[in-house]
This record gives structure tokens, C-alpha cells and sequence, in this order.
């Protein structure tokens, strides 16, 4: 039986071993942990990619949500609307500043949101729209602008899925009026511990998130503001400045793994991920979907596969934002996501043999239904 991981981390660090060793010794050798040039020069090499002004490193993904709603200024009792087929720290932010998530269904073929529900959600209290570019492809943002601009609200970009992947030539993250985007080991671009940024062209907002990250203060010692310790590690910054190298590299094999899938899987009673025609999809995740999900996440763990669901429940129906007062059937696009999509293995480094040994065994599956 062979063993095919989801992702395997280590034969990435194998291929950049050297460079990455070489790069956290001169981090330790320099004693500049907090802050500084190594983390100065990542911040300029993802705002020069993002073609942003500002790139603000943060202590994670979430931490660059956090920060980018406080300086917004989104407070206690405003509504920011947002998808509720995404990673809780989306939400988990948003409710942290004493805000309310407003969510709107999903589209069902790309598993954004779906821009076509945002307008009935707004009302007097609505303040931001906090689109997810899931899995790697960009949410529809020309409409998401369009509506922001009418009703005078700000638009942040949760980007942590998607560094790297383009909407009609643009970069998520460079579109709003501010970028999130996370370097979690697993990310197409992952540290090797937390760390987030915050991308932004806006030099006001820019100001306001170099010092909310350093506990509000400015000058050191004094704050005319209550901020957080969001600051990304030297450490950190020198590793992701050495992946960075490779990032584009990457994403092409990335996208050659799920062109490959897409050719062996296309015909089956399985639905494959959608390409809208104006994005770059630099495939974080490769998700199908199919009722009989959990019966072949079983049957292709049974045989060495490993898979992931992302998500199993919807937010809404989360038992933390049950004051929300949302109920079983109300976002009926995300529930029916949470209950059939799958992630199959995917990473720059895996072989044709373990992806065909995948579709052999998918093809099994259904052959036996």
C-alpha cells in the first residue's frame, strides 16, 4: 500500500535545506530577533510582488485580520459582512472587536462569496466586507468594490489562502483597501511557526498598523492607542524570505498538479474546482465534492490517502455564534459545502505515481456505488 500525505513539508525543506539553515544562523548570529532589517527586507520584497506601497509583517493570519478591522476603526456593535465557508479566524476576528459577522451564502461553484447576496445584508450599522479568496482564488472583487464604493464601506481582503494568485492581473491582497495573508507552516508560502502580514496602499492605515502591532505605542513606552504584540519574528522573515524565491515556482506546480487531476477526474460524478476565466488560481487546496464525501474520505484513508475536510461545519452553525441566531438552513449553499467537499493531496513536490495512485483509487470507489 503506498502512503500519499496531503502535504509533505519535508521534502520541500530537503530541496532548500542549505539555504534555509544558512538563513536562520545568521538571524541567531546577529541577535536582531524583534523586528529589524530581516524582517524590514521581507516586508519590501511582499509589497514589491503584491505591487502594494505597504507590507506590514504581523505575529499570524488572524493577527493581520485583527489588525487591519481595529484600524478601520471597526468597534463594538458594527456589522461586517462576510462568507461563512472559511477558516474561524475570518469570523473569530471580526466578533473579538465586539463586531457582528453578517453572513452571506457562498457561491457553489467556486465557494466564495457569493457577491450577489451582500446588498440585502447591508443596513446603517454595516461597516466593512470581508471577502475570503478560498483555496486560492480570488473572490468576484470588481462587484465587491462597486458595492463598497455605493455604500461607503471598507473592503479587507482575508488573503491567507491565496498569496500569489491574481484577479484580472491584480494580486489578492492589493485590491482592497487592505490584504491579510498568513505564512502558516502549511500555506503556500509557510513559515515554520506563525506569522502573518498585512498588505496595504494606503499610508495612513499603514501608520496605524505599524503601531497597533507594537502594543499601540509610538514613540516606544508611549500609546495613544491599545494595540496588541502582533510583530512578525526576525526568524520567521529570513525562512519566508528564502521560500519566497521559490514561491512562483511553486504555484506552477501547483497548478500542473490540479490540471492533472482535472484530466483524470473529469467525467466522474464528482464536482472539480471551477476556474473563473479572469482569475489565477494558485490551488492552496484541490477540493471536489460529492455526497458520498465521508464514505470516500473513509474509503481513501482505508488505503494509505490522506484527505482533509475544510469545513465540517459552517460558521454560522457554530455553537459560539449560536447569539447570532442563524439556524440549520438558512446558508443552505455553505451547509451543503461543509457536508461534500474533500481536499485531495496537493504540493509542488508530489509525484505523478502518488497522483494517479489517487484517481486510480477514486475511480474505484465510484466504479463500486
Amino acid at each position: 500500500m503506498m502512503k500519499v500525505s496531503s502535504l509533505d513539508l519535508k521534502r520541500q525543506y530537503e530541496s532548500i535545506r542549505e539555504e534555509i539553515n544558512k538563513a536562520v544562523l545568521e538571524v541567531i548570529a546577529s541577535q536582531s530577533f524583534v523586528l529589524g532589517p530581516f524582517v524590514e527586507s521581507f516586508e519590501y520584497k511582499i509589497a514589491n510582488f503584491c505591487c502594494v506601497k505597504h507590507a506590514i509583517g504581523v505575529s499570524s493570519g488572524t493577527d493581520a485580520i485583527l489588525l487591519a478591522l481595529m484600524a478601520c476603526g471597526v468597534k463594538n456593535g458594527d456589522e461586517v459582512i462576510t462568507t461563512p465557508f472559511t477558516f474561524f479566524a475570518t469570523a473569530g476576528s471580526i466578533a473579538r472587536l465586539g463586531a457582528i459577522p453578517v453572513f452571506v451564502d457562498i457561491d457553489p461553484s467556486t465557494y466564495n462569496i457569493d457577491v450577489g447576496k451582500i446588498v440585502p445584508a447591508i443596513n446603517k450599522k454595516t461597516k466593512a466586507i470581508l471577502p475570503v479568496h478560498l483555496y486560492g482564488q480570488c473572490a468576484d472583487m470588481d462587484v465587491i468594490l462597486e458595492i463598497a464604493r455605493k455604500y461607503g464601506l471598507v473592503v479587507i481582503e482575508d488573503a491567507a489562502q491565496a498569496i500569489g494568485a491574481l484577479y484580472k492581473g491584480k494580486h489578492a491582497g492589493s485590491l482592497g483597501d487592505i490584504g491579510c495573508f498568513s505564512f502558516y507552516p502549511t500555506k503556500n508560502l509557510g513559515g515554520y511557526g506563525d506569522g502573518g502580514l498585512v498588505a496595504t496602499n494606503n499610508d495612513k492605515l499603514a501608520e496605524f498598523i505599524k503601531i497597533l502591532r507594537v502594543h499601540g505605542s509610538k514613540p516606544k513606552y508611549y500609546h495613544s492607542y491599545i494595540g496588541i504584540n502582533g510583530r512578525l519574528d526576525a526568524i520567521q522573515s529570513a525562512i519566508l524570505s528564502v521560500k519566497f524565491k521559490y514561491l512562483d515556482g511553486w504555484s506552477e506546480k501547483r497548478r500542473r498538479v490540479a490540471a492533472y487531476y482535472n484530466e483524470h477526474l473529469s467525467g466522474l460524478p464528482i464536482r472539480l474546482p471551477k476556474i473563473e476565466s479572469h482569475n489565477t488560481h494558485i490551488f492552496h487546496q484541490y477540493v471536489i465534492a460529492t455526497p458520498n464525501r465521508d464514505a470516500l474520505m473513509k474509503y481513501l484513508g482505508s488505503q494509505g490517502i490522506e484527505t482533509i475536510i475544510y469545513y465540517p461545519l459552517s460558521l454560522h452553525l457554530q455553537r459560539c455564534f449560536e447569539y447570532l441566531g442563524y439556524k440549520e438552513g438558512d446558508l443552505p449553499e455553505s451547509e451543503r459545502a461543509s457536508n461534500e467537499t474533500l481536499a485531495l493531496p496537493i504540493f509542488p513536490e508530489i509525484t505523478q505515481k502518488e497522483q494517479d495512485y489517487v484517481i486510480d483509487h477514486i475511480k474505484n470507489f465510484i466504479s463500486k456505488r
